[in-house]
């Protein structure tokens, strides 16, 4: 098994672990990009509590991806796409019904690592009539350090090529406004999609999103959450010595 692969496994099982709440059955779905054209994607149906490293299908970036800009795509099509994206041609297996999420993200350099899971606190807030509130605040500097000063909100939309397209859409406006990539993507009724260069970025995000989201629940629940400022916020940001510690979380 190569490095790549040995580091996805780990990290989706991980992520599946029955400990963490974050994923069960046949939920949530985790990639890594090997080089500029071809990730590893777990294969649909798979679970990631006891995932393998044949679970993986590796697949093409660019034969994927090649489907967002098609007006016209639908189902079947979407499908056709994802058996000729598939680089061992012999395989019969499905990639995961996200997998043109996975591409296009893994399309910026900066994220190697993709792990997509369905935790309940987080979900709780996901699936609740203040969604979109909940998640546009930070509570505390380690909330900042962990996943970045802002998060990406995506309203629901349906899985696959239409979320595929939601995603990149609202990405690219993150990245026109804040000037950095994001780490962390919330998805209304959905989920969360945790991204980095090291599965360390990808598990410490998920951990600490829903350890946030169980903060923020009990904030609800005694009165509603006070967010910090955007001036402190700013601050915790900008900080050398977070920007320190950041990357000591990230490399452990």
């Amino acid at each position: 098994m190569n490095d790549v692969l040995r580091e996805l496994v780990g990290m989706s099982r991980y992520l599946g672990d029955p400990s963490h709440p974050y994923a069960i059955l046949g939920e949530g779905n985790t990639s890594a990009r090997v080089d500029e054209d071809t990730f590893y994607v777990k294969a649909s149906g798979t679970t990631l509590a006891n995932i393998a490293e044949g679970d993986f299908l590796p697949v093409s970036i660019s034969r994927v991806t090649a489907i967002l800009d098609d007006p016209n795509a639908g189902d079947a099509d979407v499908a056709r796409v994802l058996r000729e994206a598939l680089v061992d041609r012999d395989e019969t297996r499905k990639p995961s019904v996200e997998t043109m999420l996975h591409a296009l993200l893994l399309r910026y350099p900066e994220y190697r690592f993709i792990g997509h899971t369905h935790p309940e606190a987080t979900n709780a807030l996901l699936c609740s009539v203040r969604a979109a509130e909940a998640v546009a605040g930070r509570l505390c500097p380690d909330h900042i350090v962990v996943m970045g000063h802002k998060s990406v909100f995506v309203p629901y939309v349906d899985p696959g090529l239409v979320l595929a397209r939601e995603v990149r859409s609202r990405v690219e406006q993150f990245i026109d406004e804040e000037g950095v990539l994001p780490k962390c993507i919330l998805l209304q009724n959905h989920g969360l999609i945790a991204l980095g260069d090291k599965p360390a970025a990808v598990t410490g995000v998920t951990d600490m999103a829903e350890k946030m989201s169980r903060v923020l629940l009990g904030a609800y629940a005694a009165g509603g959450p006070r967010f910090m400022s955007a001036e402190d916020v700013e601050r915790i940001h900008t900080r050398p010595d977070e920007h320190y510690r950041q990357k000591q979380l990230a490399n452990r």
